[in-house]
């Protein structure tokens, strides 16, 4: 009778081992999938770059893509220093190799410094090593020049498929898009880059505007785009600043979302 109970009570502590064992297993896996959901841009099998944030925050960004032209570079980081404004800028790496003293002008204004890619090529149509080395050599220029570290990459033409924005992330890069188009590159004028920024329909917490620094009239029209931003409230800051580093997800839309803010 005693060796039946104490074969019984060692049935029950194994038992209990192999429970306290499961529900530990249990609790890892749960872990595991929290931690690999919390940095999600995957939506309906499609990987996506970041169309604007999420935020009840009034913050929007001003960025400007450096492919082309350098006439007013300058004048442009002019106006953004008058007014405290801090931006982004996404360089070629033609543009970088091409005006390494505006770029370092730029760094040391205290701008972001993002990657445009090296030659500007529609990069969904690029292998996966074409596409790395697209990044790459942006990135080493740029290293060189200001000892930076980017990113934060703009595919060229807004062009991407999931292969550009997986390598781009892979590579430790925070793939980027907008959702104000400026339209400073069709050169219609200044009033019209003015009235399609803060009249745009998708203007709104957590935007992205695109502006190209070679444009013709974007110089001429900044300094009353950050003003009438301003006039409606919100507080401009580089895209460094808007973007979550970490725990977030995308929706369908290319909205970055906050984890926290969910919870």
């Amino acid at each position: 009778m005693a060796d039946y109970q104490k074969h019984k009570n060692n049935k029950i502590r194994a038992g209990l081992v192999v429970l306290g064992l499961l529900c530990l297993s249990i609790g890892l896996i749960g872990q595991y999938q929290t931690n690999a959901l919390t940095t999600s841009a995957s939506v309906g099998g499609r990987e996506l770059p970041i169309y604007c944030v999420d935020t009840d925050e009034k913050k929007v960004a001003l960025s400007f893509d450096a492919a082309w032209g350098n006439e007013d570079t300058a004048r442009i980081l002019e106006i953004l220093k008058k007014n405290d404004v801090h931006v982004t800028f996404f360089m070629t790496g033609g543009w970088v190799e091409s005006y390494p003293d505006d770029v370092k002008a730029i760094y040391e204004a205290g701008h972001d410094l993002g990657n445009h890619s090296e030659n500007h090529k529609n990069m969904s149509q690029l292998s996966v090593e074409e596409c790395k080395s697209e990044l790459q050599q942006v990135y080493d220029k740029v290293k060189e020049i200001t000892g930076y570290d980017m990113f934060l990459f703009r595919p060229p033409y807004g062009d991407y498929d999931n292969e550009v924005i997986t390598t781009a992330r892979e590579m430790g890069y925070y793939p980027i898009q907008w959702d104000v188009d400026s339209l400073d590159w069709k050169n219609y004028g200044v009033s019209s880059i003015v009235q399609t920024v803060t009249e745009h329909k998708h203007l709104g917490n957590g935007s992205i505007i695109l502006m190209h620094n070679g444009a013709t009239y974007t110089a001429d029209a900044l300094e009353t785009v950050i003003n009438s931003l301003r006039d409606q409230g919100y507080e401009i800051v580089p895209i460094s600043e808007l973007i979550h580093r970490d725990n977030y997800h995308m929706d369908h839309e290319g909205r970055q979302i906050s984890e926290q803010t969910e919870k």
